[in-house]
């Protein structure tokens, strides 16, 4: 069976094996390319060669054994009407290769004047102009494919005003075919009038070329169909130049203008509404409670700014998806426009924050009643998709003129009392009070000292042991970031990352975490220490970073740390997110030997078919559980469900937040395999974790 040529091989049709031996050297030495070089003696072997592919070019004598002359290139351009040709041309029979160049080959080469340069030349012109050729039949097609693609209707004329082309929409438009109006005067096609007047309009091709740039048609044009049907439309002119610069011709583009009108009313509410729940958005909103701020000052009247943000909708819309979460939030809009009066606004603002404006109100306690209200209607259950959806609400509350004069005064004050009320437990309201400006000051001052935080080297990682609660051994540590602050000494974790997520510093830190916690692991294997793994938490902005597998294994290279000392620690809420890509990132971390632990477990919204067949080593029981074993709320059946769940997934359960002998002894009862917590150790500096690593645990701490 013949094998198919690669796509670089070169044919050579001749029958004298002293010209094939002398075409071979001169494209050996010429060293052209990488090309493969067939030779066959007659045509019938040409056109074999030719039927098998790959052919880039062919290098032909036009007289043959089996074929003579022209009927030589005429069978060759018939099998191969795309392969360039190069005849080869004896002493006698130039004339016959000129002609052939005439009727399809790309050029013709004296056998008497070849050489390595001549060869290389011709062969080279010869491939280069097919492949611009193509390039350019390509070029070509791509534009009549986008102008047949667009909207708008397009026309083009030569010089002297006659119709060169049109695409199908201008087909529709005018009522001819382009084979019709092609040639025809401009005026005949595209027949324009005064919408007003009812005069012709002026030939914007004249305008264009006249001027000498883009020209927009007079308004009020009305376009006359070849069947006397008439629409308004917009269009412009432009003149198509030459490479002198000289005008030879028009290009005209042009549109029915009701739909712009129609799009142009869309755009505009698109612009001052959200997109999801249709609400007035942020611009719209500033307009509207700038005029309700106007009137309330004309008429000595006050007006109120409720702030609303939703509390625990993240855990929905990570674990549940976005498209139930926006069913969720238009549920939520239409509650609270259903709350309020038709001469109040409410706005969504982005996310999962709402405003409320109260307009001409004459006491704060129509504020409080109202946000009382509000709250009642927003935190009842949702039924969505048959899942039974629950939200918490936290409100802030300004009152115009006490709180601000001005909308952003009062929206902004409105944002920080939120933040207050969300301190003070879900479900509940806080009107805005002077010192909360002080307090809001303070935290973007902090957010600045954080965006120097990484540079000036002020983060340093703290660890936390896990121990096996059977043997009392060090099994695992946890790395937990902490900020030493110039000036306010150590910052704990729960107050710099939320802004560093809501500033977009989270994945450099992350970075830094990542790559400190394993260069300390390799310092401590280095020392002779036990090889335990080290766990760093990873949150869900930088799990989603397009290039976090790619930093992960640059970070593993370049600090020698084996995968397997390394421990991930996600929540429920991030594995949820998009599940298809967590698959696979979650598979391409196991096949790095990279070991996978749920942080939180129990908190979040998760499939436990997902958790089946994710690749996770160990479940981590939320402290809050811990916490609740002695506690009113009696958390022990639920402990005790996921101790036997992990057990059944072949996973080992971790408990955080171990504080108590009482809860000790209860997770060894159940069998829980390892412990974290202030019980066994506080969080310490990597120094004196190594000396718990080289000396070990006391057992009395499980005694």
């Amino acid at each position: 069976m013949n094998m198919r040529h690669r796509h670089d091989t070169l044919l050579l049709i001749d029958a004298n094996p002293a010209d094939q031996k002398l075409i071979r050297d001169a494209l050996t030495e010429s060293r052209l390319g990488p090309y493969q070089i067939e030779c066959v003696e007659n045509l019938s072997g040409g056109l074999e060669q030719l039927n098998q592919g790959g052919i880039v070019g062919i290098l032909a004598d036009l007289f043959l054994p089996d074929s003579q002359g022209l009927q030589t290139l005429d069978k060759l351009l018939l099998a191969a009407p795309r392969v360039p040709i190069l005849v080869l041309s004896g002493p006698n029979d130039e004339g016959i290769a000129s002609q052939a160049v005439q009727r399809g080959a790309q050029d013709y080469l004296p056998k008497g004047h070849l050489n390595r340069y001549t060869l290389s030349r011709a062969l080279r012109n010869m491939i280069d102009r097919t492949t611009a050729e193509e390039t350019l039949f390509a070029e070509k097609e791509r534009a009549q494919v986008t102008l047949n693609s667009i909207g708008d209707a397009v026309l083009c004329t030569d010089s002297s005003g006659n119709v060169t082309y049109l695409n199908k929409v201008a087909e529709k438009m005018t009522g001819w075919s382009w084979e019709e109006a092609s040639g025809r005067p401009l005026a005949d096609v595209f027949q324009i009038i005064d919408g007003i007047t009812r005069q012709p309009a002026r030939n914007p091709m004249d305008m264009a070329i006249e001027q000498n740039k883009t020209v927009g048609l007079t308004a009020n044009c009305i376009l006359i169909r070849r069947d006397g049907h008439e629409s308004a439309i917009e269009d412009s002119a432009a003149p198509i130049h030459d490479r002198d610069g000289h005008g030879t011709g028009a290009v005209i583009v042009f549109h029915d203008v009701s739909a712009a009108r129609s799009m142009s009313l869309q755009m505009s509410h698109s612009a001052h509404h959200d997109f999801l729940t249709d609400l007035p958005n942020r611009m719209l909103l500033n307009d509207r409670l700038t005029h309700a701020i106007a009137s309330a000052r004309r008429y000595h009247q006050k007006l109120a700014v409720l702030f609303l943000d939703l509390d625990g909708f993240k855990h929905i819309n990570d674990s549940l998806g976005h498209a139930i979460g926006d069913k969720l939030l238009k549920a939520i809009g239409e509650r609270l426009l259903a709350g309020v009066r038709k001469s109040d606004t409410v706005s969504r603002l982005g996310g999962d924050e709402f405003v409320v404006v109260l307009s001409s109100i004459e006491h704060s306690e129509v504020a409080a009643l109202s946000a009382t209200k509000i709250i009642a209607a927003a935190i009842a259950p949702y039924s969505i998709d048959q899942q039974d959806l629950h939200v918490s609400v936290s409100v802030g509350i300004s009152i115009y003129p006490d709180d601000g004069a001005e909308a952003e005064a009062l929206i902004q004050n409105a944002d920080n009392a939120m933040y207050h009320a969300k301190e003070h437990g879900s479900n509940n309201y806080r009107f805005f009070q002077e010192d909360m400006n002080v307090q809001a000051v303070r935290r973007q001052a902090l957010e600045a000292s954080l965006r120097r935080a990484l540079e000036r080297h002020e983060f340093e990682l703290h660890y936390q042991p896990k121990i096996d609660l059977k043997s009392g051994k060090i099994t695992g540590v946890e790395a937990l970031i902490r900020w030493r602050h110039p000036e306010r000494g150590l910052i704990l974790p729960a107050e710099f990352i939320p802004i560093a997520e809501s500033c977009g510093l989270i994945v450099p830190i992350g970075r830094w975490v990542l790559a400190e916690a394993c260069t300390q692991a390799r310092e401590w294997q280095s020392a002779g220490l036990p090889e335990i793994p080290v766990a760093v938490n990873i949150s869900s902005v930088e799990f989603r970073d397009k290039n976090f597998l790619e930093n992960l294994r640059a970070t593993l290279n370049e600090t020698g740390l084996d995968p397997c000392h390394l421990e991930l620690e996600l929540t429920e809420s991030v594995l949820m997110q998009h599940v298809e890509s967590t698959a696979f990132v979650l598979g391409e971390l196991r096949a790095m030997g990279v070991h996978l632990a749920v942080d939180d477990f129990g908190t979040g919204y998760s499939s436990l078919s997902y958790l089946s067949q994710f690749p996770i080593n160990s479940l981590k029981i939320d402290k809050l559980f811990v916490q609740g074993i002695t506690s009113e709320r009696d958390d022990a059946p639920i402990i005790s469900a996921v101790i036997n769940m992990g057990r059944s997934l072949m996973q080992r359960v971790i408990a955080e937040g171990v504080e108590t002998r009482e809860q000790l002894a209860f997770l060894q009862s159940r069998g829980c395999d390892e412990g974290q917590g202030y019980y066994f150790s506080h969080p310490v500096v990597a120094e004196q974790f190594a000396k718990m690593l080289e000396t070990g645990m006391s057992t009395t701490v499980l005694n």
